[in-house]
């Protein structure tokens, strides 16, 4: 079990989760899906298709974001030659539950066997590469480090390597924090699928010292993108054709 449940303290949740209760129809191209995680609990994925051949990329957005909001986006993804999965954290979008990190963490591995199957019953490729932004840094590299050769690549944008951060800001004792961060930097280490890090040069939520932090501990081939100008919530503004043709490039 992840030591990331010492983080689970209100006080620690109330600033690293912000759940907003709201979904769309989904656009033409797109579909949803929602995966049981409990008995009474199901987080809500949208599936954004262009092409069964392609691959596909299970996308974990940041902690203000649901998956409505990729909607607008998700055809960047598919013009660079990926099927765009989204999916949401307990309580936000149309999910239910309540977003706490140690069912983060577990979720994600029942989200990402649900993925797999639905691609298959679909007949759409296997090939998936697992991305996380900001907060969904945490499910991506939780993936990415029990990967047992089924994935093909994983993608950071800015990322982090323990949202152990988080609470050092709220002046949680370093001594608790350490064993979980230790373990953040191991898990990072045991990742043997290909790597692209995407980060912004003027991103002052999350340093660009953690981007250069995971492209340190990753010990696999790895490719590191600054887009200059950038800060966390401007990525696709200041640098969509580097961004895309970066993605594009590491999917094929």
């Amino acid at each position: 079990m992840s030591l990331y449940h010492i983080l689970d303290e209100p006080r620690i949740l109330r600033n690293a989760f912000f759940p907003r209760r709201m979904v769309s129809r989904p656009p033409d191209n797109a579909f949803d899906l929602q995966v049981a995680v409990e008995a009474d609990v199901s987080i809500h994925c949208r599936f954004y298709t262009e092409k069964p051949e392609f691959p596909s990329i299970l996308y974990f957005h940041g902690n203000g974001e649901i998956v409505s909001d990729y909607d607008g986006f998700a055809h960047l993804f598919n013009a660079a030659g990926a099927n765009l999965v989204v999916a949401d954290y307990r309580g936000y979008g149309d999910s239910t539950g309540t977003p706490a990190f140690a069912t983060m963490i577990e979720d994600a591995h029942r989200i990402c066997a649900a993925v797999k199957e639905e691609l298959a019953r679909r007949k759409f490729s296997s090939d998936l590469y697992i991305m996380g932004r900001s907060l969904g840094s945490v499910s991506a590299l939780e993936l990415a480090a029990a990967d047992n050769g089924e994935c093909k690549g994983l993608i950071i944008e800015s990322g982090f390597v323990c949202a152990s951060r988080i609470a050092r800001r709220l002046g949680v004792s370093p001594e608790k924090l350490e064993p979980l961060e230790a373990e953040c930097r191991q898990k990072i280490q045991r990742i043997r699928l290909p790597a692209l890090v995407i980060h912004g040069e003027e991103d002052n939520l999350v340093p660009m010292t953690e981007a250069e932090a995971i492209y340190g501990l990753l010990e696999t081939e790895k490719k590191l993108l600054i887009i200059p100008y950038a800060d966390h919530n401007t990525l696709f503004f200041e640098g969509e054709e580097e961004y895309f043709e970066a993605v594009r490039n590491f999917i094929k």
